[in-house]
């Protein structure tokens, strides 16, 4: 695992586009060997089908504590990272939420809040599965930025499963945008919303995230929410 990002030129991108594609944070072999543990169900605390709640098609792994190592040291690497933007974001939009300088003083709020569930995922996607368009809130306690890292080689392991995004602009129609994630390479993204210039200042752009239909094959990928759930 690596962490070699340019951090000042993903700031840009996501305050302009809400989504920024980050280089390659893990090897092939760390890819694969994180894919394969969706086969070790021990290592997980609840799985859900997409279809079941209407989320679309596929199915995804919630992980138990306490997390593989390369899980948990991405998670706590990733944090202080985001955290400058998410608290610039909320210096614009004027939220009342603030994060502490680590993650684990932040989880324990949300412990305290009563969201005291983990939230990274392993998901699994086969030919014809998809993933519906929302947004990932858990509680009151809400991280506005998390990562996916896309674990197969697109045009080899898989066809489609492009990651996407729809803003809801006011009063206007909405804009997409499609991200094809390389093996091993993250996109970090809003959680939820996205500050956007207006006339009276900031303004808040809802957007929400999902993954077109795979047209072959089959992906995976790790997905690293930074607060926990009810």
């Amino acid at each position: 695992m690596k962490l070699d990002v340019d951090w000042a030129t993903v700031t840009e991108e996501i305050n302009e586009h809400g989504c920024a594609l980050l280089p390659r944070l893990l090897t092939k072999r760390e890819c694969t060997s994180t894919a394969a543990l969706y086969d070790q169900p021990d290592r997980f605390r609840a799985t859900i089908d997409l279809a079941r709640y209407r989320f679309g098609r596929g199915e995804y792994r919630y992980f138990a504590s306490p997390f593989p190592p390369l899980v948990a040291h991405l998670r706590a690497a990733l944090y202080p990272r985001l955290l400058p933007i998410a608290r610039d974001w909320a210096r614009k939009l004027g939220w009342s939420a603030t994060w502490p300088d680590g993650l684990d003083e932040w989880l324990e709020e949300c412990h305290s809040a009563g969201q005291t569930r983990p939230t990274p995922i392993l998901l699994r996607y086969g030919e014809g599965d998809w993933n519906a368009l929302h947004r990932d809130l858990y509680g009151d306690k809400v991280f506005p930025l998390q990562v996916v890292i896309n674990l197969n080689e697109p045009g080899v392991d898989h066809t489609g499963g492009e990651f996407l995004m729809v803003e809801q602009r006011p009063r206007a129609q909405s804009r997409g945008i499609a991200t094809l994630i390389p093996q091993g390479h993250g996109l970090v993204f809003t959680t939820r919303d996205r500050p956007v210039r207006s006339s009276r200042g900031w303004s808040t752009a809802p957007m929400r995230h999902g993954v077109s239909v795979i047209r072959s094959g089959r992906r995976h990928t790790l997905g690293l929410v930074f607060h926990d759930a009810a």
